[in-house]
């Protein structure tokens, strides 16, 4: 057992698995996110950040995150006012006859959930909060981030004999 006065450590297996976890975060804060990422990246490094906030017990790391994914969200708004490119078209499309296996888009607007998220963020950096009510937010948080994704991964598009229709049958105008 080191002395009080030590800086060796009495259990090194510890301080080693800290090590591995400090790095896991410095890691995922170091992530790169722009504005030119396509929609389910940016989806990824959030579900990445939001899944490790609701994990983490150090404050530091904790605020570091929330700011993360604070500007995450501020991202997420500017890539959902894209057009979305051909290749996130195919992964949101169904064969006809599958519409039903679909899973349905949430009638919440995916711009005001993700706005939801940059709020809660907002209110988890503010640190105005009891501990009881920043551990609810950020489940909050985690929940209304799961509808965001859940809605933005959807099934948009079918396709049919007369070309991709949305899922409610209606003909997608300008895209083959």
């Amino acid at each position: 057992m080191a002395n009080a006065d030590s800086n060796t450590f009495a259990h090194t297996e510890m301080t080693k698995d800290q090590t591995i976890i400090a790095e896991d975060i410095a890691a995922l804060l170091k992530m790169p996110l722009g504005a030119k990422d396509d929609l389910f990246h940016v989806l990824h490094i959030c579900r990445c950040w939001v899944d490790e906030l609701i994990e983490i017990d150090n404050h530091a790391e904790y605020i570091a995150l929330a700011g993360r994914l604070l500007a995450g969200f501020s991202v997420l708004r500017v890539v959902l006012e894209h057009p979305l490119p051909p290749h996130l078209i195919a992964r949101l499309t169904v064969e006809e006859g599958q519409e039903a296996a679909a899973r349905t888009v949430s009638d919440t607007d995916s711009s005001m959930l993700c706005d939801y998220c940059a709020a809660l963020s907002q209110v988890l950096l503010g640190q105005q909060l009891a501990q009881g009510q920043q551990a609810q937010m950020t489940d909050l948080l985690y929940e209304v981030f799961g509808l965001l994704e859940e809605n933005l991964t959807a099934p948009r598009f079918v396709r049919t004999k007369k070309g991709l229709a949305w899922t409610d049958g209606e003909i997608v105008q300008g895209i083959h």
